[in-house]
């Protein structure tokens, strides 16, 4: 066949979204097309769409397993709300994932699985591919299973195998679409497979199939082009929110001089925070898989009494489990991490899909009055900064952090620049020095009530710790009412206090004006598009976005002051807002929830802004 030319169409951005059943690989296609999309200078967001189930039936709604890329020459803030194009690799992934994509997106699938059987599994009464069901969109029904099959003969594969290798057909096509080259995708085949050559050649021989294949389709008469975003100079890698994590930690590790320690039980989606700890054993990381997420973080606690930076990680029901010993914690005054990768509940619930709904369990999800600092990560990049600040916090303060990112942070990733370790803020933990005679385990520093951090074998420094209530100044064991009084107000004000060595709130926007629109966490992308667009209309709107929640920034109630309505989104039934009329009583709040382990998408953020915005 013939090669033909087509139009190029320049674009400042696209969404591409990569569907199938659990087996199809999707996850693996969708991420190597952003990180070729990354090195040739993209910028780039994606959001991994896993089952909830671990193997749901083939072919079934349940099953469908997605990963979405948004690039662009432009700084892309969010997954994207609808696609250009949908890669749908069987009926129950185009059923399901259909009405997001954009009236004429470009729609590819595997023509060969669209039999009548798998069909009406998926929910259709007739072939979606015939029936003009799909006459809005240009379809590309490209036969993947029986060609990557013929492109694999000479090879002499195995059913199996080929089957699995079809995947790299269908982005084979993609890149064609977009004007990609292959090199990229060929090197990683090269290291990944460097031991077993025979599938450097499978997925070779099938990924330049696919390519082939659609430059000579008459079905695509367009192709697209997105040119390399511009970006200040520096070291850039597509990162993941957990991977993120793991790399703050380490960071704060060096940077503090305090060895690094890890006692957590794997947990979707917070278990890759663990399993990347555990490959820095050069840089001095030590991890510790425990059985049970309660001698996970007891563990951790050991591990902070003789001086390391501890850590331990989780997801809400791991949370749970933790709570009395978040409590101990609290009350010996030593500093610990508590990573929580929320994900929708309760029990179970939704363990791979994305939820703000552990807010409240940071806060108040202890025992007695044990006030903890409370962060948020809100992007991907960011979780390495609000990881490096959590532990710069906790031991600079001597007292429990825990830090909330989400599944879609976790799994989702965004391009980072590296930054230099030595360029980060300083942490100074306050270690007793030995042979001081005024040293005291509960004697506090006036500024910011902080004990002193006195390690184990330290001259002169020997000293009581445990579960029950401390004498002031001198540590013992005391149950005398007023000593309590005293105990449980320092370690309240200590936690307070923070709020004196934290940035102030910032506001995207004016001042003052008709519409604050408040956030936390993951929303910020998608708060920030609908307010930018809507900002670009002439409305008067802004957005603050809160990292530090407990406590809040000193200057809160100044932003809250200029606005006539404050609109509160978040990704539960309304946890924040809760907290905030607890602390600001004099404001009215409206909220926006979604629960339906989904991230907002813009559209559905600008109806409602622009809703409130016409209320009288």
């Amino acid at each position: 066949m013939t090669k033909k030319k087509n139009n190029v169409v320049e674009k400042d951005e696209v969404v591409v979204k990569f569907v199938g059943d659990s087996g199809d690989g999707m996850q693996l296609t969708g991420t190597l097309f952003s990180d070729a999309a990354a090195i040739l200078g993209n910028d780039i967001a994606t959001f991994p769409d896993y089952p909830a189930e671990i193997r749901a039936p083939h072919n079934t709604i349940a099953g469908v397993s997605g990963f979405q890329v948004h690039l662009g020459k432009i700084k892309i803030h969010t997954p994207g709300d609808l696609c250009d194009v949908l890669v749908a690799m069987n009926p129950a992934s185009l059923k399901s994932n259909l009405k997001w994509a954009k009236p004429g997106a470009n729609i590819i699938v595997d023509a060969d699985v669209f039999e009548d059987k798998a069909n009406e599994k998926a929910g259709y009464k007739s072939n979606p591919l015939t029936d003009g069901s799909l006459d809005n969109y240009n379809l590309i029904a490209a036969p993947i299973t029986s060609m990557t099959k013929g492109a694999l003969t000479e090879l002499n594969v195995d059913p199996k195998t080929a089957d699995k290798s079809k995947n790299m057909f269908a982005l084979g096509i993609i890149n064609f679409l977009f004007n990609r080259s292959l090199e990229q995708t060929f090197k990683f085949f090269e290291v990944k497979f460097k031991k077993k050559p025979v599938f450097i050649n499978v997925n070779k021989t099938v990924l330049q199939a696919g390519y082939n294949y659609a430059e000579t389709l008459e079905a695509i008469k367009t192709t697209f082009n997105v040119s390399a975003a511009k970006m200040e100079k520096g070291t850039y890698r597509n990162i993941t929110g957990n991977l993120a994590v793991a790399w703050g930690l380490l960071a704060a590790s060096e940077r503090s001089g305090r060895p690094i320690f890890l006692g957590s039980y794997p947990i979707t989606p917070a278990t890759e925070i663990l399993m990347e700890l555990a490959k820095h054993k050069s840089l001095g990381a030590k991890v510790f898989q425990a059985e049970d997420e309660i001698a996970g973080i007891c563990s951790a606690i050991g591990a902070s009494f003789t001086g390391s930076l501890a850590v331990t990680t989780t997801s809400g029901p791991g949370l749970s489990l933790k709570s009395e010993a978040i409590g101990l914690a609290v009350i010996t005054e030593l500093p610990l991490v508590i990573v929580n990768v929320q994900r929708g509940g309760p029990s179970t619930g939704l363990p791979t899909k994305s939820e703000q709904s552990d807010l409240m369990q940071a806060l108040f999800g202890r025992n007695g009055e044990a006030p903890v600092i409370v962060i948020a990560a809100s992007t991907s990049v960011n979780c390495f900064y609000y990881a490096y600040e959590a532990a710069k916090l906790s031991m600079e303060h001597m007292t429990p952090v825990i830090l909330l990112t989400e599944g879609c942070l976790g799994f989702g990733s965004e391009l980072f620049k590296i930054p230099k370790v030595k360029d980060l803020p300083a942490i100074n933990p306050p270690i007793a020095e030995a042979n001081d005679k005024n040293f005291k385990p509960y004697r506090r520093n006036d500024k910011t009530l902080v004990r002193q951090w006195a390690l184990p074998g330290t001259e002169g420094l020997r000293h009581r710790i445990g579960g029950l209530e401390k004498e002031n100044i001198v540590g013992n064991v005391c149950t005398d009412p007023m000593n309590h009084q005293i105990m449980t107000d320092l370690r309240a004000e200590k936690v307070e206090k923070i709020a004196d060595f934290i940035p102030n709130q910032e506001l995207f926007g004016e001042k003052e004006g008709d519409l604050l629109v408040v956030g936390w966490g993951s929303t910020h992308g998608a708060i920030f598009s609908a307010v930018d667009e809507l900002q670009k209309q002439g409305k008067k709107i802004s957005q603050t976005h809160f990292n530090y929640i407990m406590p809040f920034p000193k200057n809160t109630d100044k932003i809250f002051k200029g606005f006539k309505k404050i609109i509160v989104c978040e990704l539960n039934s309304g946890q924040l807002v809760n907290y905030l009329r607890m602390k600001f009583p004099q404001y009215q709040f409206t909220q926006y929830n979604k629960v339906q382990g989904l991230p907002f998408v813009v559209s559905e953020l600008k109806e409602k802004f622009n809703q409130i915005l016409k209320e009288k």
